[in-house]
């Protein structure tokens, strides 16, 4: 089966010193963790009376889908504690986002957020 590189953000501002090194780990249980950026802290966007945000990336190579790869995604928030009965742009525990897939931008916050430009230039170089 043919290994994709895929560049996984991730956020949190919950315990955040802890979840994301735990989110990492959890990441190489469904694929193989090639490269992780710098943690930026970064002011909260929409909701901003909340703890700012720890962002990091991860190039990871999988070869699964990309539905199958965000449904995973889904499943360690899940299992980390995700409260998805928050506001959209409230606090969280992690969050886990499929940013490059196969070599192509999928999160449309990437063109509006540097600090995503920055991580992904981290650990992503376009064939």
């Amino acid at each position: 089966m043919r290994k994709i590189h895929v560049v996984i953000g991730l956020g949190s501002n919950i315990n955040a010193e802890q979840n994301i090194p735990a989110a990492i780990e959890e990441l190489k249980q469904i694929g193989e963790v090639l490269k992780s950026s710098e943690v930026l802290i970064t002011k909260p966007i929409g909701i901003t009376n909340q703890d700012d945000f720890f962002n990091s990336a991860v190039l990871l190579q999988t070869d699964d889908d990309f539905d199958i790869l965000n449904i995973k995604l889904k499943v360690i928030e899940d299992k980390m504690g995700r409260n998805r009965s928050r506001p959209k742009f409230g606090p969280r525990e992690i969050d886990l986002d499929i940013v490059v897939y196969d070599n192509e931008i999928t999160d449309e916050d990437y063109y509006t957020r540097d600090f995503l430009q920055k991580l992904v230039a981290q650990v992503w170089s376009k064939k």
